[in-house]
């Protein structure tokens, strides 16, 4: 289990940097956005490249930050349901969803969406648009980001097993607050601090 657990941290810390670094294609996409509205605008100047560079980017954050979304835990969980079943239970049922439907979802999107890459690189697919981009490098977003979230599902895997067999800590637990909750309180602290400082 050691070394099981020293690959789950080696994928973890993969997915934890590598979403971090995706989080800034979100700011790069406000400002290509930005830019190309006001060129159009202001000097009526626009090209097809700059909307579909959105949407490559947009794709891009969804299709790689899976598997940061799902070491962050920040997936969609039916949570008044889970938080009344056993630590035990909810791992045990983290692992047959891991298991019996995201393990057989990212092999199906990967080995289906791996043809599409490569027919678009070979052939040099471009946009239909005017002026617009080539296909493959989104195309090869599907593949990888289906096999980043797997590498992540092998990660949680093994920490629910640590967990069930007592080598490790339960990743599920709530018992400290979310990062959300932990901002939300860090800005009524601001806030007090603010109304204080008036006050005075």
């Amino acid at each position: 289990m050691r070394v099981l657990l020293k690959l789950s941290a080696w994928i973890d810390a993969f997915n934890e940097l590598l979403g971090k670094l995706v989080m800034w294609l979100v700011l790069a996409a406000v400002l290509i956005s930005a830019g190309n509205a006001i060129m159009r605008k202001a000097f009526d100047i626009g090209s097809n490249a700059y909307l579909e560079i959105q949407w490559y980017l947009f794709a891009a954050v969804f299709m790689l930050g899976g598997g940061y979304a799902f070491l962050r835990n920040a997936h969609v969980r039916i949570d008044f349901i889970s938080s009344r079943f056993s630590d035990r239970t909810r791992n045990w049922i983290d692992i047959g969803g891991i298991l019996i439907f995201l393990f057989p979802l990212c092999y199906m999107m990967a080995t289906l969406g791996w043809p599409l890459f490569v027919n678009a690189y070979v052939s040099g697919e471009m946009s239909s648009n005017s002026g617009g981009l080539i296909r493959w490098p989104v195309y090869a977003l599907i593949p990888l980001g289906f096999s980043l979230l797997f590498l992540q599902g092998i990660s949680e895997l093994i920490k629910r097993f640590a967990f069930l067999t007592g080598q490790g800590p339960d990743v599920l637990s709530h018992g400290g607050p979310s990062d959300a909750e932990m901002l939300a309180q860090e800005l009524a602290e601001q806030e007090k601090a603010r109304q204080a400082g008036a006050s005075a």
